[in-house]
């Protein structure tokens, strides 16, 4: 009996002891402050932006207005403000895919505008670009021979992270005068298109001299192909064998003097020997078939021809100031950088401000010689530009004090 009391009192004494060590229960979790979102804002949205008003592909096709195949080399451009932001080639059924907000937009060429507004790269990949952001951009595509319509996006409705933007149309471009493209290979034989076409690929994978070899079979079956003598002249110009590519450009013009790209590449190579009366009279024919040569233009053009009409006005600029024709290598050089919208000739402002400061019109000298040196910060003969520059802003300083006598 004794032993059993005792043990109920130690049974007693344990209980509580075992309560006082047991762990106290954890304090339930703090609520997260309203003000600091868990889950992080993507890089480039507002902070206010919902996750579903970001846009993450644009979705299309070119067309052209006629129902033919979409040439091969079409590019989709987005554009902001009238600058170029990104750029995709469509596919060979016209249809395209562009991915906005990737880590790194795609540009095609140096002509991409990178600043960091209208679809920055994020930092979350495949974030996107908020609607809002897109209001001020529309696509349009690049195609040689072809004008392109436009679409807007400001009034288009995503579903889901895609936005499909439908067709963008094309339309076949006309000359007034003279052409572009020749006839020769509709009335070529069979089997001298098959050696055009495989010369064509060959250039384009790089293999020259396959490419010179089915070039030189195409003109061997039809010695009046113009495009292949026109091909042949630009591989055998790449393989650096400069005589022959000018006897391949000139028997081009022979056959068809009205097929214009053999004598834009002669006028090249003249430019490059600094034969100005060559360079002159082979532009001038060139020109002859642009018929912006004859309108009163004050804008900025964006020319679709497969013709480079830009490269053509600044070879006649050149040509013409070095001839001391400075009126002309004026009109000239200002339509070389209207056509120029995507600035590929840093020398044309170059031009430009040595033509402008023959006229004493130092302020505009010294606009294009800051174009020029954005343009080209590295070139070989930055110091002798900035020499120049400083030059025409002490000239410019002198005139602006002798127009304003008062001025202290």
């Amino acid at each position: 009996m004794r032993i059993f009391v005792e043990l109920a009192l130690a049974m007693g004494l344990l209980v509580p002891v075992a309560l006082a060590q047991k762990p106290p229960a954890p304090a339930p979790p703090r609520p997260t402050p309203p003000s600091h979102p868990a889950t992080p804002t993507p890089s480039g949205a507002p902070p206010d932006q919902p996750r579903g008003d970001l846009v993450m592909f644009l979705l299309g096709r070119v067309a052209t207005d006629d129902g033919t195949p979409v040439p091969h080399d079409a590019l989709v451009e987005r554009v902001c403000n009238n600058s170029v932001r990104q750029q995709v080639y469509a596919s060979s059924r016209g249809d395209f895919s562009m991915q906005l907000g990737a880590m790194k937009d795609s540009y095609l060429d140096a002509s991409g505008d990178r600043s960091p507004q209208y679809g920055q790269a994020s930092k979350v990949p495949g974030a996107g670009i908020s609607r809002l952001e897109l209001k001020d951009c529309e696509l349009r595509a690049t195609v040689s021979g072809f004008h392109s319509g436009v679409i807007s996006l400001v009034d288009l409705t995503p579903a889901s992270s895609s936005m499909d933007v439908g067709s963008i149309v094309v339309h076949r471009a006309t000359k007034i005068k003279g052409m572009t493209l020749s006839a020769a290979p509709y009335n070529a034989p069979r089997d001298a298109r098959r050696a055009y076409e495989k010369g064509l690929e060959a250039e384009r994978k790089g293999r020259l001299v396959d490419a010179r070899q089915y070039f030189e079979k195409a003109v061997e079956i039809h010695p009046k192909y113009t495009n292949a003598w026109f091909r042949l002249g630009a591989v055998l110009q790449k393989l650096a064998q400069k005589e022959s590519a000018r006897t391949a450009y000139t028997h081009a013009t022979t056959i068809d003097s009205k097929f214009l790209p053999p004598y834009l590449s002669l006028a090249s190579m003249a430019y490059e020997a600094e034969d100005w009366t060559q360079v002159l009279n082979l532009t001038n024919h060139v020109l002859d078939g642009d018929p912006l040569r004859y309108a009163n233009v004050t804008g900025y053009i964006l020319d679709l021809d497969p013709l480079d009409y830009a490269e053509a006005y600044f070879y006649n600029s050149a040509a013409n100031y070095k001839l001391n024709k400075i009126e002309d290598a004026e009109k000239s050089g200002l339509k070389a950088e209207r056509l120029d919208v995507r600035p590929r000739f840093p020398q044309l402002h170059l031009l430009l401000a040595e033509i402008f400061a023959r006229k004493n019109n130092y302020a505009t000298a010294i606009s294009e010689t800051k174009i020029y040196l954005e343009l080209a910060p590295h070139a070989k003969d930055t110091d002798q530009v900035r020499e120049r520059l400083a030059k025409w802003e002490k000239l410019n300083g002198s005139v602006s004090t002798s127009e304003n006598p008062d001025q202290k």
